[in-house]
This record gives C-alpha cells, structure tokens and sequence, in this order.
C-alpha cells in the first residue's frame, strides 16, 4: 500500500514519465457581443477541440482589442484572450495549440475580415474564402502563420 501511495505521489508531481497527468488546456476568455452568433459557433468549435471557454459579452469589443494590443487593422468581431495571447476574429483550434506549443514572441494571432469558412462562418453548401491567420506582434507587424486554401 505504502508503495503505491508513493507511486501515486510522484506521478501527480510530474516525476515518473508515462504516469504524469496531462496538462488541462488553459482557459480562453472571449469577448464579444450578446447578439452575435458566429462568435457562438466560434465558440463552440474551442470547446469541441478540448478548450475551456469563458464568454463575456461586452457592449464594446473593440475597448478589448484596445487593451490586449491587438492593431485595429485586424479587428473581428470578437477577441479571445489565452495564456497571454490575444486571439481575434475566427482563429482555428489547431493554430492556436500550436500557438501554445511554439510560444513565440508575439502579442496574438487575428483572422481578420471574417472569411466564410473559418470556424463560426460555415455556411453549408457555401464556398470557403482562403485566407491566413496572421501572427502580430506588439508593434503591429504581421506574418502569415497559416494559409487556408478556399474551397
């Protein structure tokens, strides 16, 4: 019993490879409007890939973008903020886990425009626009992070 206890111990402690818990994903704060619904499908796409979402609707979004750095030339609809990163408009869950993973120096990543076919703007039967999620930086500056091919 003794050793089990141990056992038990040091994988909640991180200390046995293979035992160690998985890391819970950090919880996403979203700030958006009460009455808009892509944010809500955005929303649910974060939960559906294993994030923790908590929505704030806010009279104002863009006082958000204000405060989390985001340039005003990449404003959406909404701002999501995890880890330290803004997240603006319709970023996919599989770059922001990379985002989490690579933690590069950077203020966020933004989806601007709300291209159809980015998480929350499906439109069944409706072509998908390409377009990049940008990876910005405190000064404004951008790079495409990821390219999405329409479809």
């Amino acid at each position: 019993m003794q050793r089990r206890t141990v056992l038990s111990a040091l994988a909640l402690a991180g200390v046995l490879p293979g035992f160690a818990l998985a890391k819970a994903q950090p919880v996403i704060n979203v700030y958006k409007s009460a009455t808009c619904g892509c944010c809500t499908e955005w929303i649910t796409h974060l939960e559906q890939n294993g994030f923790k979402v908590n929505a704030h609707n806010v009279p104002n979004t863009a006082a958000y973008r204000t405060k989390y750095g985001v340039p005003s030339a990449l404003g959406s609809c909404h701002t999501g903020i995890i880890d330290g990163y803004a997240l603006e408009g319709h970023v996919p869950a599989a770059d922001i886990k990379r985002l989490l993973a690579e933690k590069p120096k950077a203020k966020g990543l933004a989806v601007p425009g709300m291209p159809m076919g980015s998480p929350g703007m499906e439109v069944e039967g409706q072509p998908s626009d390409a377009y990049d999620v940008l990876l910005f930086q405190a000064d404004g500056k951008t790079r495409v992070y990821r390219h999405y091919a329409a479809k």
